[in-house]
């Protein structure tokens, strides 16, 4: 059995530790309020948005734009949404355990895909396993705005158009709940999916549909990831918030358990002493 002061020793050290599991609790329970707040606001621009892009699609299909035209798939590429720090329970190795897993499915070499890295977490991940990092945004604010994200954006849409790659899948924890999030693959690239508009709302396009699409179609897919980024955002937060507060509660229960092994060895001592003065006493008797 452990001595006295090292048991005391660790009741200190995890009281410590538990305070500060405490904190980053707390401080990921604010950051997650308004990340919360950002992606659902966030929401009635993206379906007006999606309203517009379908009335217009809907009304151009002959356009031909290289976003809306699937193509023989000879590279794909994977924009990967996780954070730069850990601490936060399953929310990055969830998506690269099922990123990998797909991979492995997929792709027989590494020349058949290219990566999209937001945060640190992914990109050491995928950079020291040796696949190709083409594109990558670390440091990014707690509460990002387009701003902070428009550089990958505008890359990763751009090298579609360009020809570099073929395909663009975007995964990202999706946030149900603060207790609940879900990995999410969301084929981004080409825009097959658009939904005609079911608006009764009449628009009328000037110059025409096919020169506001050459505009609009990019900036609707910029606007998804940025949707993307701002729900994963929320969603690591919220798992952040989880993991601290578990640590907290492993803390208080490790607490009570040194606890009783401080009592009982305390007790154990002063038996011990009293047995030696009694044996001692009885000695001179």
């Amino acid at each position: 059995m452990a001595n006295l002061r090292d048991i005391e020793m660790r009741i200190v050290s995890t009281k410590k530790t538990s305070q500060i599991t405490k904190a980053m609790q707390m401080v990921s329970a604010s950051k997650l309020n308004r990340a919360e707040q950002n992606a659902k606001k966030f929401v009635p621009y993206m379906e007006k948005v999606q309203d517009v892009v379908g009335a217009i699609a809907s009304g151009t299909k002959d356009s031909g734009h290289p976003m809306l035209m699937s193509r023989p798939v000879k590279k794909t590429a994977y924009l990967v949404i996780g954070s730069d720090r850990g601490l936060a329970g399953a929310y990055n190795s969830s998506i690269l355990r099922r990123l990998q897993a797909i991979i492995d499915e997929r792709h027989k070499s590494k020349d058949e895909y290219v990566i999209l890295a937001v945060g640190r977490v992914v990109r050491d991940y995928f950079a020291k396993r040796g696949h190709n990092v083409i594109g990558e945004i670390v440091g990014l604010s707690d509460q990002p705005t387009f701003a902070d994200i428009k550089e990958i954006a505008r890359k990763a849409v751009g090298m579609f158009t360009d020809g570099t790659y073929d395909e663009l899948y975007m995964y990202y924890n999706h946030f149900v709940s603060a207790i609940s999030q879900e990995v999410t693959e969301k084929k981004l690239l080409p825009l097959t999916d658009i939904v005609p508009s079911s608006s009764t709302a009449a628009y009328e396009f000037e110059p025409s549909g096919e020169a506001i699409l050459e505009v609009l179609l990019p900036q609707y897919a910029e606007s998804l990831i940025y949707g993307a980024i701002l729900d994963g955002k929320a969603s690591e937060h919220a798992s952040r918030m989880t993991a601290m507060k578990n640590a907290t509660d492993n803390a208080s229960e490790l607490i009570d358990n040194l606890s009783l092994s401080y009592n009982r060895a305390r007790q154990a001592a002063i038996t011990q002493e009293i047995t030696e003065i009694v044996g001692g006493a009885a000695a001179l008797e």
